[in-house]
């Protein structure tokens, strides 16, 4: 038998380039460390294989060709008061980044 305490929060998205920098480390890197500093209990890191900005370019990942341009999106499941957090640690930080937040429902599964 399993129990789920279903929680209402917040999906929060950052997006980066995979090679950018903030204070000597890579964005993804400051944004995974900072939220675990923070008490956040847990946040993903996922490259792109392909993508596109504000100005129409696509990249692509290729066979024989690493780009600098693809985007990391580093994922976070937050309570209300902890994506507000967040957000002022990185914005008091001036971390260039573009971010979405979403509302969610969230849910672990554990045995009994």
């Amino acid at each position: 038998m399993t129990r789920e305490t279903l929680q209402q929060g917040v999906n929060l998205h950052f997006y980066c380039h995979l090679r950018a920098r903030h204070d000597g480390m890579l964005v993804s890197d400051w944004l995974l460390t900072k939220a675990r500093q923070h008490g956040i209990g847990g946040g993903s890191a996922f490259r792109a294989i392909a993508c596109f900005g504000r100005h129409g370019v696509l990249h692509e990942e290729q066979f024989f060709e690493l780009t600098d341009d693809l985007t990391i999106k580093v994922e976070f499941l937050l309570r209300e008061e902890q994506a507000e957090q967040l957000l002022q640690v990185v914005r008091e930080a001036g971390v260039d980044v573009v971010y979405a937040r979403s509302p969610t429902s969230f849910a672990a599964t554990s045995a009994s």
